[in-house]
């Protein structure tokens, strides 16, 4: 997944770069509102999470401009403020989620994982489909019993297809949700991703199709 933080804390927004990062997630990261418009403007993300107090503003500037926008990327609010009238303002302007500081980043990640969820409209954090069975959560892929190994960004790019089953994603949309803002891409880079992934799924009956022009598909037989 690919993940905007908004986060003026220069230590708090590097532990929770690095946890994502390290749970193989893609993560563009502001400071300020200015730079967070400019990102979301340009770049199409999974999940937001979002601080109230930033040296630019108001958080909730941003958060009113997104959904006047009408941008429906799921916003996690990370806030000091606790009282309940904060929080009601908050979830009233179109926060999806907030979560109090101080907080365990362990309970950060399972409130991702249920915005996420109530993204796709799916209670299920296992999917079960063409003799697959696909753990986003833990890592995990099996093809007919016989697990697999993924790296990170061969789980991310089946995550996506996995979710979205007979949707055609181009190449760009792709590159986006793989690579951060910073990075360097590769023409091939996702011609390389998809074919490690067809080679894995060969002994299911899912596959992944070309559509010259237009992108990738994952497909059921």
């Amino acid at each position: 997944m690919k993940f905007l933080l908004i986060e003026d804390n220069a230590d708090l927004a590097n532990a929770i770069c690095s946890r994502l990062k390290f749970d193989g997630h893609v993560v563009d990261h502001a400071c300020k509102i200015r730079d967070a418009i400019t990102y979301s403007e340009v770049g199409d993300y999974d999940l937001i999470l979002l601080d109230i107090m930033l040296p630019d503003g108001d958080g909730r500037t941003f958060l009113k401009q997104h959904r006047a926008r009408e941008k429906d990327t799921p916003v996690i609010v990370l806030t000091a403020r606790s009282q309940v009238s904060d929080r009601i303002s908050l979830l009233d302007l179109g926060a999806d989620d907030y979560l109090t500081k101080p907080f365990d980043h362990a309970e950060l990640q399972a409130r991702c994982r249920a915005v996420l969820r109530r993204k796709t409209g799916t209670a299920q954090t296992v999917l079960r489909i063409g003799g697959v069975t696909f753990d986003p959560v833990a890592g995990r892929l099996a093809v007919g019993g016989e697990t697999v190994n993924l790296r990170n960004r061969e789980l991310r790019l089946l995550e996506l297809l996995i979710n979205a089953p007979g949707r055609i994603f181009p190449k760009q949309k792709l590159a986006d949700s793989l690579f951060s803002y910073d990075e360097d891409v590769s023409e091939n880079a996702i011609e390389v991703y998809i074919g490690r992934l067809r080679k894995h799924l060969e002994n299911s009956s899912l596959k992944i199709t070309t559509h010259r022009g237009l992108g990738y598909r994952l497909d059921h037989e």
